[in-house]
């Protein structure tokens, strides 16, 4: 059985340029197959809002959803490390809001960190977060949460003025106390100062390979997302369309009378057939 890595396991993976493989899972199965294949990071994203509810993006999502979805993946992957993904408006309003809600993942769902997005703005609820004990992972670049002062969901870091900032709010972040960081949608060249620069680890999701690790979408892995397909998703599967062709397979022997067979049926216990036949007829 494989051991349930730490936060040092992580950090040293870092250390001897080992790559971590992350995926982002919503519910019971998906996660337990996630364990199963030797990834080392799940995260439950807030990207269940558009993977799972069908919202048009993050904002609507809210903590009963994230806790309720973090528990189910708990169950199913016991020896994986585990992040919750703080919704909008769980952490922006106060320091102690932050606390309060980094706590609920905890308690309630049994994570192993949590992750919130943005720079500077965010350090006081990094800093109180993690001198309450817990494990916090930033979030930088293409920031869902805040898509719409970004200008929709569009790479950043494109520009050396834009580079820098997000340098800048790498920096910030790790003197915080996160003890990790996620960047998203950003070029491999600054995703590569910033993976060089940090003692933390860096991952990435959309910013190229200079990272110490990987984080996609199940979803997209799959094949299962029709919304949108972004620039950075790789299918390894294409498991929407056999879905469709398996419920289509289906539907078409329901309607032929072929399903179910009689190997999908109960049989009666032998003899009480004609039992029953009697005590209708009187």
């Amino acid at each position: 059985m494989k051991r349930k890595p730490t936060r040092f396991d992580l950090q040293k993976m870092k250390e001897n340029q080992e790559k971590v493989v992350w995926l982002t899972a919503y519910d019971y199965p998906t996660a337990e197959f996630a364990e199963q294949s030797g990834a080392e990071m799940i995260l439950v994203g807030d990207s269940l809002g558009m993977c799972v509810y069908g919202y048009d993006g993050t904002v609507p999502v809210t903590m009963d959803q994230c806790l309720m979805h973090c528990e189910a993946v708990r169950r199913a992957a016991p020896n994986t490390f585990i992040v919750g993904d703080m919704p909008f408006l769980s952490y922006q309003v106060s320091v102690e809001d932050a606390v309060l809600n980094a706590g609920r993942f905890y308690k309630e769902a049994a994570v192993d960190a949590i992750k919130l997005e943005g720079g500077k703005r965010v350090c006081p609820q990094i800093r109180a977060i993690s001198d309450g004990g817990m494990l916090v992972i930033g979030h930088i670049g293409l920031t869902p949460q805040s898509s719409g002062q970004l200008g929709g969901f569009k790479a950043q870091g494109r520009t050396a003025e834009t580079a820098m900032a997000l340098i800048e709010d790498a920096y910030a972040i790790q003197e915080a106390g996160a003890f990790a960081l996620l960047v998203e949608a950003v070029p491999p060249e600054v995703m590569k100062i910033i993976t060089e620069g940090l003692d933390i680890p860096v991952y990435s999701i959309g910013a190229g390979i200079h990272a110490d690790g990987q984080l996609m979408i199940c979803s997209d892995v799959l094949g299962i997302f029709q919304a949108f397909t972004p620039k950075f998703v790789k299918k390894y599967a294409a498991l929407g369309a056999e879905i469709r062709k398996a419920f289509e397979a289906y539907g078409e022997e329901v309607r032929a009378g072929q399903f179910p067979a009689d190997e999908h049926t109960y049989k009666m216990v032998e003899g009480e057939l004609p039992k029953l036949l009697d005590c209708l007829k009187k």
